[in-house]
């Protein structure tokens, strides 16, 4: 099971809203900078490389692919990191993205003495602000106002130029078994409305929801992106039925998109291309 569909089931599950910490931090206060960094998901591992500060990582989550992490220890998973084995790394700062499932050992580890600093990254404004934070948590505020500021010029950019071509209907896949997909308030209905897309899945009631081949059939979205990337199988049935086999099927061809992290704004570039096809190629 890939992250994104992982974490895509275990919002769907919850009420995020009323179980998830807001930015803040928790226990004692971290020194400054911070030197012996864990992160607990790949897209704040990715943000604190992109800050030139991947030196200070001691532990990051089962998750984490990134070359420059590949011998740093394992403490866990998204939703259920190991107290113990973050406790053993002995870090000055846990960097979380908060979940419904990782509440409880989050707590714990501030309880026990260990520098938290709670980071959501539901929306791209709080991806921005955590940006600014970790920058200053890690003596790094320039270059953490710069990666945000990138941020917001490429969206005022991907809004200027989606103004000028007509919407398209998208459906985005996280998984097929079970059939996982964007809805409304998820992070990829943000990214769809900023390329000038409406998110084929707006009638959904949550954001990640469990849909029914049947609603996805009568969304009848103009492009469907699977952003499962090879990782099962299951899309081939969907294909051929009506309403879906006129769509253009695309696939993800990084992970950009899939983590709120640094290269988000890289992204979303990829995202309009991909849904709009170089339309406005002679801007």
């Amino acid at each position: 099971m890939t992250l994104a569909l992982a974490m895509a089931l275990t919002l769907a599950g919850a009420d995020a809203g009323a179980s998830e910490l807001s930015l803040q931090y928790l226990g004692p206060r971290p020194p400054a900078p911070a030197r012996r960094v864990v992160t607990l998901a790949p897209s704040l591992t990715e943000l604190v490389v992109a800050l030139g500060a991947g030196g200070a990582l001691v532990g990051v989550s089962r998750y984490d692919e990134l070359p420059e992490v590949k011998e740093v220890p394992r403490v866990g998973g998204f939703v259920d990191p190991s107290v113990e084995a973050v406790l053993a790394q002995r870090p000055d700062l846990v960097l979380v993205q908060p979940g419904p499932g990782n509440r409880r050992p989050v707590e714990k580890m501030a309880e026990l003495g260990v520098p938290v600093l709670v980071l959501p990254l539901h929306d791209l404004d709080e991806v921005g602000r955590a940006m600014r934070e970790v920058g200053r948590a890690l003596g790094r505020p320039e270059k953490g106002e710069e990666l945000a500021r990138e941020l917001e010029r490429t969206r005022q950019e991907i809004r200027a130029r989606a103004k000028r071509l007509p919407p398209r209907r998208v459906l985005v896949v996280y998984g097929f078994a079970p059939f996982v997909v964007a809805g409304p308030g998820s992070f990829a209905d943000e990214l769809l409305r900023d390329a000038g897309a409406v998110n084929a899945a707006d009638r959904a009631r949550t954001p990640y929801p469990v849909y029914s081949v049947e609603s996805a059939v009568r969304s009848r979205p103009d492009v469907v992106i699977d952003a499962v990337r090879g990782y099962e199988g299951g899309g081939e049935r969907l294909r051929a039925l009506p309403g879906l086999r006129e769509a253009r099927w695309l696939t993800l061809s990084s992970e950009d998109l899939l983590h709120p992290g640094p290269h988000i704004a890289r992204g979303l570039e990829a995202l309009f291309e991909l849904i709009h096809g170089g339309a406005d190629a002679g801007r």
